[in-house]
Parts: C-alpha cells; structure tokens; sequence
C-alpha cells in the first residue's frame, strides 16, 4: 500500500464551508481506482493534512489528475497550493 499525505490551509473564515464542499465530494474521492481510506484533519485555525492510502505508489500517481481536480475545487478556500508526499506504508490498523 501507498500513502499519500498532503499539508494544505484554508483561509480564515472557510471551515464550514470547505467541510461541506468536501463531503459533497465523498463518492468522487472514495471511487478512485484503489482507494483504501481517506482521512481529512484540520484544526480550528485551518491548517490541517489529507491521508489517502491506495493500493500502490502507480496508482496515487494515476490518480494524480483527478485529485488535482478536486483540490480545484477547493481553490477559493485555500490560502496555497497544497503540498503532497507520498510514503509506502508499513503499518494499516484498524481497531476492533
């Protein structure tokens, strides 16, 4: 598996309306080819990262032009352009 962590920021004032954006974008991020799991986390302030693990590094990268998409859609929100890495990953728990 793959993971691809990306840092971004959103604009002061644009939480609410940048959560809502993205959960009306769940099925598109979700049906990429090989998605395993999507996580977004952002503090109060607007910082925050996206960790989105795929089945391999080929197919993050296959993915790239969808993603690039959609974080266009977020454009208005964010203060930059985010900045992603990607890691293989060594560990995937779930509790339970």
């Amino acid at each position: 598996m793959f993971a691809r962590i990306t840092q971004y920021k959103m604009k002061t004032g644009t939480r609410d309306e940048a959560t809502a954006k993205l959960n009306d974008l769940k099925a598109e991020i979700m049906g990429m080819p090989g998605m395993h799991c999507f996580t977004n986390v952002m503090n109060e302030d607007g910082s925050g990262f996206v960790v989105s693990v795929v089945e391999n590094e080929e197919t993050s990268n296959a993915n790239a032009p969808k993603v690039a998409e959609i974080w266009g859609q977020f454009a208005e929100y964010l203060e930059g352009p985010p900045t992603p890495v990607g890691y293989d990953v060594v560990a995937h728990w779930h509790a339970g």
